[in-house]
């Protein structure tokens, strides 16, 4: 059995830290109460703006498929209306997404003034995902390809190149082309070897590069002068046969 004295020092230590409890309880009850509802308050509104994001992601995918299909059907007027409203008060990602495909509308309609405007707005815009900026990107270097000096080209296309970049097989093939057209056989050439020669490669770009390789290697061989023949001695000049004369009669010829 415990001792008697042993059970009261329990009993006062109980005490104690009741005592303890309700003085800090009377002292910072409050401030606990105010935290434990404010993480209440934080949990359900977080839980309520993932339920609103959720929705409003779906009524935007729904809205850009139908923008999709009347482009599809031959609906120009009514997909462009859809992707424009989209475009201005659609979630960041279908905004971006219903941006960039008006701007393509405009480049595969001519209009290329408006879309690389269109396309370097979307670069430029801070709130745009970085993967989608860079797509655009691209798409600037790609109108730029026939009309832009080759240092812009490249300053713009080598970023896109890094080797973790997502687009850098596009933007490698692009930089072959533009080396091309400027002149530079040896730097596209590097370029497309690099695609044939990379497993990782999407299998359309290995086959292009390919196929400028082998359009640089008749280029070449069409350019390159002919091989010097040896040169013949001419025939020598043969004189004309000179005319043999008759033999002159003899004397004894004569008499007879």
């Amino acid at each position: 059995m415990a001792e008697p004295t042993d059970m009261l020092a329990r009993e006062i230590d109980e005490d104690l830290r009741r005592e303890r409890l309700l003085r800090l309880w009377d002292q910072y009850g409050t401030y606990i109460l105010a935290i434990a509802l404010a993480v209440v308050v934080g949990i359900g509104g977080y839980k309520f703006y993932e339920s609103r994001r959720a929705q409003a992601n779906e009524e935007a995918s729904t809205r850009y498929i139908i923008g999709l299909r009347d482009f599809a059907l031959n609906k120009p007027a009514e997909a462009q209306k859809a992707l424009e409203k989209l475009a201005a008060d659609a979630p960041a990602g279908y905004a971006a997404l219903s941006r960039l495909r008006l701007a393509g509308y405009d480049q595969g309609a001519g209009n290329l003034a408006e879309a690389a405007a269109a396309y370097e707005d979307i670069a430029k815009d801070g709130s745009v995902d970085p993967i989608l900026a860079d797509y655009a990107r691209l798409q600037i270097a790609m109108l730029k390809l026939d009309d832009a000096d080759f240092t812009d080209l490249k300053n713009r296309l080598t970023p896109l190149a890094a080797e973790k970049n997502p687009w850098r097989f596009s933007a490698r093939e692009l930089l072959g082309l533009a080396a091309y057209k400027a002149g530079l056989a040896a730097e596209a050439r590097n370029h497309f070897q690099r695609l044939i020669t990379d497993r990782t490669a999407p299998p359309g770009i290995a086959e292009r590069a390919r196929t400028m390789l082998a359009v640089m290697a008749q280029s070449e061989q069409a350019a390159a002068p002919a091989p010097a023949t040896e040169k013949s001695d001419p025939p020598a000049k043969q004189e004309p046969a000179k005319e043999q004369k008759p033999p002159a009669k003899t004397q004894g010829n004569k008499a007879k």
